[in-house]
This record gives C-alpha cells, sequence and structure tokens, in this order.
C-alpha cells in the first residue's frame, strides 16, 4: 500500500533524472500512482527517453505551458490515459541567464523578464485552470519554488519571478478551495538540477548551506524534495492549502 494509490498524477517539466519533477515522479509511482509527465520542443524527445528510466515508463504529453492551444488541448490528451486527475505538480521555470541572472537585474529587458515571470508564475495558473475540468475535491497542485523572501546572489529577475509564483499559489488556493482544490508549494534547498546549471554563480547558494542548515544538505539529492511533494499529493494533508513547505535542511530557519 502507498500513500498514492490510485491516484492519478501530472508531473510537468520533466527533463533529465536529476530534476525534482523526475524524483516526483519516481516516488509518485512507487507510492501507487498513475503518473503522466510532459514535456515540449527540443527537450521533449530527452524527456521520452528519461521517461524509461522510471519504475514504470509513463505516457509523455507535449506541453508548452506558455500556449493557449498546447492548453486548450491538454484535458483531452489527458483523457486519454485516465478518467481524472487527483494531483497536478508544477515543476517548470525558466530565466535567460545571458539576460537577468547572474547580477543583470538593473539592466535587464522586460522582454526576458516578462517571460520569465510568463514561464515561472502565470503558467502555475494557466496548467492549474487546464486541469481544472479533470480535477475535484481531493485533488491537489503542488509547485516548486526557491525562498522568494529575500535577495539571492545572481539570483535577479528569477528571485521576483519565484515572488509572483508564491503569490500566485496564494490566490489559486483562495480561488480552487471552494471547490476542494489544495493549491502548495515546496521551497526546495539548492539542488544542482539543469536549471541551477545555468545560473550564474550558483555555487554562492551552496556554500552556506553546507554551514548552516542543521540538518545538512546534499544538492545533488532530489529524493527529499520529490517525497515532501508527494506528501501534499496526497490525502494526508486535506486541510493545508496556500502554505509553502520548506525542504532545506533547516536553513531557512537559522540566523546568523
Amino acid at each position: 500500500m502507498g500513500i498514492l494509490d490510485g491516484k492519478r498524477i501530472l508531473v510537468a517539466g520533466v527533463t533529465i533524472d536529476t530534476s525534482i519533477g523526475f524524483a516526483t515522479a519516481k516516488v509518485a509511482q512507487e507510492q501507487g500512482a498513475t503518473v503522466l509527465i510532459s514535456n515540449f520542443g527540443r527537450a521533449l524527445n530527452i524527456t521520452r527517453r528519461i521517461a524509461k528510466r522510471l519504475p514504470a515508463e509513463p505516457p509523455v504529453i507535449e506541453l508548452d505551458v506558455t500556449d493557449p492551444e498546447h492548453l486548450a488541448a491538454l484535458p483531452d490528451k489527458l483523457r486519454e490515459h485516465v478518467d481524472g486527475l487527483d494531483g497536478l505538480v508544477h515543476s517548470i521555470a525558466y530565466g535567460n541567464p545571458e539576460t537577468i541572472l547572474g547580477g543583470k537585474f538593473l539592466d535587464g529587458p522586460w522582454e526576458d523578464v516578462s517571460n520569465a515571470l510568463h514561464v515561472s508564475a502565470y503558467s502555475l495558473k494557466s496548467l492549474a485552470m487546464a486541469c481544472e475540468p479533470l480535477m475535484g475535491p481531493g485533488s491537489s497542485v503542488v509547485g516548486v519554488t526557491f525562498d522568494a523572501t529575500v535577495a539571492w546572489p545572481g539570483y535577479d529577475w528569477m528571485g521576483v519571478a519565484k515572488a509572483a509564483l508564491e503569490s500566485t499559489s496564494r490566490y489559486l488556493a483562495r480561488d480552487l478551495g471552494p471547490k476542494g482544490i489544495r493549491c502548495n508549494l515546496v521551497s526546495a534547498g539548492p539542488l544542482k538540477t539543469l536549471a541551477a546549471k545555468a545560473i550564474p554563480g550558483f555555487e554562492k547558494f551552496e556554500e552556506p548551506w553546507l554551514d548552516r542548515a542543521p540538518l545538512g544538505w546534499d544538492p545533488t539529492n532530489m529524493e527529499p524534495t520529490g517525497r515532501t511533494i508527494v506528501g501534499l499529493l496526497s490525502d494526508f494533508f486535506p486541510g493545508t492549502t496556500g502554505e509553502i513547505v520548506h525542504v532545506d535542511g533547516g536553513y531557512h530557519a537559522m540566523g546568523a
């Protein structure tokens, strides 16, 4: 028996096997869920190959969360594989490292900033609403953030996008709550994902965590984050919505 037995879960944003999305899909399958995963563009073929490394190869759906036609077609694509959706995981973010990351906050052009906000924050709402026809009371939406309450070295406009994501999650919790749908975020510590490799000066994130996280921190281990997401997808948090759960070894709670 697993905590997701019988659940149908879409994990959006699985690229390679060192991603949070992949770790979540793996744990979800191990806990009994029927999992679907998505990606788009040139990354789609990579996702299809990576899907074979999961315990059970899941359907891979082409989905660009910034494309209205993709979003409109999503419910029918999902219905080809499942008759409903109990959980949705938003593991998606993007910011151009050449223009809006790595100390370029004051120079970041609006075109690239707006794209980062669209992909990394607004898409949580877009994706949730695209999936809402298949969801019902007890369903759960979970996104992934990186603590947006402070400014981080080199994170720049992606930090702003994460702040928008966190606010978007709260408003989704407000508006989906009456339908019995929960919306929460997991705030992970710095992990060596594909996205992290694109952040100039990422090592500045890692160093303080290794010194200050009371539980310690392994930036190569995605499983604790995946397990927490799966917990929020389960029925074990029926009264929790609009929350941000930290998976960072306790770093967020420490002072100097």
